[in-house]
């Protein structure tokens, strides 16, 4: 059994950029190729990486014998196609999220990787950084009480519109589909549940894709969840779970940095009804935490861990179709799908 595995990267986008100089820097993978439509694109990207194999072409890093897992970076629509090539090919697969375009086609995905006897998982990188990891035990052991509403944002505004994907409704963009699944992703992980029922609302860009969407989440405990989500707007990008002892601030809880990764934990001042006697708790107190890596680079040993020690995958089967299902219906109710 190798102790690390071989990387072979099929895009060579900005997202693939990040990942590759995340895999430089983690422990358990190496680079060994990367597949583009333009073999010229291949190789800068290759020499930019310090990548020995460049191909122009995707085919020619899944024929690849060094290559044994595939970091599939691209458009939302070729990451059906090309995981079930992936895995026919044997290689396991680290896919992009969305990891498909519907919970159907994520469904064929997974019986794919059975029958090949390999693993699929959907790349939401921070999931892996200990910072995700220290507020999911805070919240487990109620230190802000029972979770009562979690309140997301994931915005970001682009004047880059022509030739970007994700204003490319034939290649299933929008901002549902690249930043919004975030936000539904956080909300499920902090409740531990599925949604009973959900909603949005959205504003269609001129290009025909939902360019801004505000959601909500009903789950079945009683706890409630809101996310805003924007292409052409900004925001804070914070994460809010608000519970009845307390509440948790998460300023950067989608890429957090690798070192002084920060949450507070904060009480509101009690209101004047309430018992005067009882001690009010600190109202912040903020803590840091280390993650000692680049956020891609502990990705990429996470799903090393699964891949050759048989550890947990980080985002699991029912995980992404939990998350794609909810992505189906809000996009339904905006127009979308």
């Amino acid at each position: 059994m190798p102790s690390q595995l071989g990387w072979g990267i099929l895009g060579t986008g900005n997202i693939a950029r990040q990942f590759a100089a995340g895999v430089n820097a983690c422990h358990r993978g190496q680079l060994v190729a990367v597949g583009s439509r333009q073999r010229a694109t291949a190789d800068a990207f290759a020499r930019t990486h310090k990548i020995p194999a460049a191909y122009g072409g995707y085919e020619d890093v899944l024929r690849d014998p060094r290559v044994n897992a595939i970091y599939v970076s691209l458009p939302n629509t070729l990451h059906h196609p090309w995981t079930l090539a992936a895995l026919a090919a044997g290689k396991h697969v680290l896919c992009e999220k969305p990891l498909a375009c519907s919970a159907a086609q994520a469904q064929e995905m997974f019986d794919a990787a059975d029958r090949a006897g390999r693993l699929v998982m959907e790349a939401f990188m921070y999931r892996s950084h200990p910072l995700t990891h220290a507020v999911g035990r805070l919240v487990a052991a109620g230190a802000i009480g029972q979770v009562r509403l979690v309140r997301t944002s994931f915005c970001y505004r682009t004047t880059k519109v022509a030739g970007n994907i994700r204003f490319a409704s034939e290649l299933a963009g929008g901002t549902l589909m690249d930043v919004g699944c975030y936000c539904i992703s956080y909300s499920r992980l902090i409740t531990g549940e599925e949604p009973i029922a959900v909603h949005a609302q959205a504003h269609i860009h001129e290009a025909g894709v939902d360019d801004i969407v505000v959601g909500t989440l009903r789950f079945g405990s009683g706890a409630l969840a809101s996310f805003t989500c924007g292409m052409s707007v900004q925001a804070d990008n914070t994460a809010y779970i608000c519970g009845s002892d307390g509440y948790i601030e998460v300023p950067v809880p989608w890429k957090p940095p690798a070192t002084a990764a920060r949450y507070t934990v904060a009480h509101s001042t009690p209101p004047r009804m309430d018992n005067p006697s009882v001690p009010a708790p600190p109202p912040r107190q903020t803590h840091e935490v280390d993650a000692g890596m680049d956020l891609y680079g502990l990705e990429a040993d996470d799903f090393a861990a699964s891949a050759l020690d048989g550890s947990p995958l980080r985002v699991g089967r029912q995980d992404t179709l939990g998350n794609l299902r909810v992505l189906d219906e809000l996009r339904r109710q905006i127009g979308a799908a």
